[in-house]
């Protein structure tokens, strides 16, 4: 059992290594990631055959933290503009998550099939405008890229000009507040 504890850390620390370092270049080696993940490239090998097999994985180990995101945002409690807040400021802890996702990094995420958290966070949209707290003009695909559209600029603007945390996290969310909410 010990052994077992001890294989799904090491798995995790190389799916989250290989998130930031291709966060930061897609393009990165096997060897930088492991490297950043503390580990011989022979262990990532042994974990990960191929470079293929370590970005299938990142595939599912991304879906599965925004759909941890998701499930801690709790997007049936209260107004539906509250809980997309709620969803934005958990989405932005995924910085690096999301964009290998956004980015190509891990290959083309509009070709995976539609995930449960896709569907709440449509339904999440479909009941603000039903509620009249966001705005029943904009589509469903403008609000959704509207948020990975912010959520984006936040991190870039974090990682390219230094922008605190804080500062990145607060012009998010003001400025999803008014390009989504109801009139």
């Amino acid at each position: 059992m010990n052994e077992s504890r001890t294989r799904t850390r090491t798995r995790r620390a190389i799916l989250d290594a290989a998130v930031t370092v291709l966060a930061r270049d897609a393009g990165a080696s096997l060897g930088e990631v492991a490297s950043a993940a503390g580990v011989g490239r022979t262990t990532v090998h042994r974990y990960f055959a191929e470079r293929a097999d370590l970005l299938r994985a990142l595939i599912d180990y991304a879906n599965e933290r925004v759909g941890e995101a998701t499930a801690r945002a709790e997007l049936t409690h209260g107004s539906a503009a509250d809980a997309l807040a709620r969803l934005c400021r958990e989405y932005f802890e995924l910085g690096d998550v999301l964009t290998v996702m956004f980015t190509g990094a891990i290959g083309n995420m509009e070709d995976e099939p539609e995930q449960p958290h896709d569907r709440e966070l449509v339904a999440l949209i479909h009941r603000g405008r039903e509620e009249g707290t966001l705005d029943p003009a904009l589509s469903e695909a403008w609000t959704l890229s509207m948020l990975w559209a912010l959520l984006y600029t936040a991190w870039s603007l974090m990682r390219e000009q230094s922008m605190p945390r804080h500062e990145a996290l607060d012009q998010c969310l003001v400025c999803l507040h008014k390009a989504v909410a109801a009139p």
